[in-house]
């Protein structure tokens, strides 16, 4: 096991040492000078290049890549060019909300999915899977912020019992059930997708597990269905459903952006989109790296839990 973790964590460090230089790269691409953002539209040639020089943009790439990595390394992330104040307290202030949101659509997704999976296999009824497939390509076509839109507009204006944006005002922990009104539709809009993939991936592994032979083993020996799917079919489909559960993250992370948006939540999301828009260097490199960082450090999470949970993946990864 140890081996086998020492292994992906090499190729996980890896990737996100391409994964900086790629993004300091891209960001210096997209059209746009942040310097004449800052100037102005009547500034001379002169104050434009004093303000370059300030802000270390006159520098060759290297030698800028070199400065942010250091900065990253030391926690010294550095002043924001227009949104103002320290880089390391817009994102710590951000990075709470963004985790609230995430932790529970992911929770909500896991649960939704392993309760429908297990419902749809255990009660096997026709109607059911029709339903659970409309239910999943509905989830899945339909864009997240006309989602988003569509419960904003049934739970906070045509049945107002839920708000429809924003974030608790004194926080998440001094009015518990005030934050869980205020999380409950943007988790529920970030989680459908999720949900729907999850669902769809568990119910067909709890199919394939129950065509196997030791199933058919199981059945003649008298053991009832319900036995059959929680104890034998369940544990063996997991492994491969966790792995999937942890590429959900991407598609969470991606879609809180909108999400965010939607229902103005003070989150990371919505610190990308106006470091974007202001050309902000400092802040949106931060956040991207941070992205890839979460991504790929959840997808190490997710394969070392398979690997606990299926000892072929550790022996074929020792050798």
């Amino acid at each position: 096991m140890a081996h086998y973790v020492l292994s992906r964590l090499g190729s996980t460090l890896l990737v996100l040492a391409l994964s900086s230089v790629g993004i300091v790269a891209l960001l210096r691409l997209v059209p746009g000078d942040p310097v004449a953002i800052l100037a102005g539209a009547d500034s001379t040639p002169e104050s434009r290049a004093a303000i370059r020089a300030e802000l270390g943009l006159d520098q060759p790439f290297w030698e800028q890549y070199a400065g942010w990595l250091h900065g990253l390394v030391t926690f010294d992330l550095g002043p924001s060019y227009r949104l103002g104040g320290d880089v390391g307290d817009l994102v710590a202030a951000g990075a709470l909300n963004t985790v609230v949101l995430t932790a529970a659509a992911l929770l909500l997704a896991s649960v939704g999915a392993l309760l429908a999976s297990v419902l749809a296999v255990l009660l096997d009824r026709p109607w059911l899977t029709a339903l659970l497939s409309a239910g999943n390509t509905v989830a899945v076509a339909v864009p997240t912020f006309a989602i988003s839109l569509l419960l904003v507009l049934a739970f906070a204006v045509y049945l107002p019992v839920l708000p429809a944006g924003g974030a608790p005002p004194d926080g998440f922990a001094s009015r518990p059930d005030l934050a869980v009104q205020y999380l409950l539709l943007p988790a529920i809009a970030l989680a459908l997708p999720a949900w729907a993939t999850l669902t769809r991936f568990l119910t067909e592994a709890l199919y394939t597990q129950l065509r196997a032979p030791y199933v058919t083993t199981a059945r003649a020996l008298g053991i009832p269905r319900r036995r059959i799917v929680l104890t034998q079919a369940l544990p063996n489909a997991l492994p491969s459903a966790v792995t999937v559960l942890g590429l959900q993250v991407g598609t969470l992370l991606g879609g809180a952006i909108l999400i965010e948006a939607v229902f103005a939540w003070p989150g990371l999301g919505r610190l990308v989109e106006q470091g974007i828009s202001a050309r902000d260097y400092p802040v949106v490199q931060v956040l991207l790296l941070l992205s890839v960082a979460v991504f790929v450090l959840t997808q190490l999470a997710s394969d070392l839990i398979h690997a606990w949970l299926d000892p072929r993946i550790r022996l074929k990864g020792a050798h």
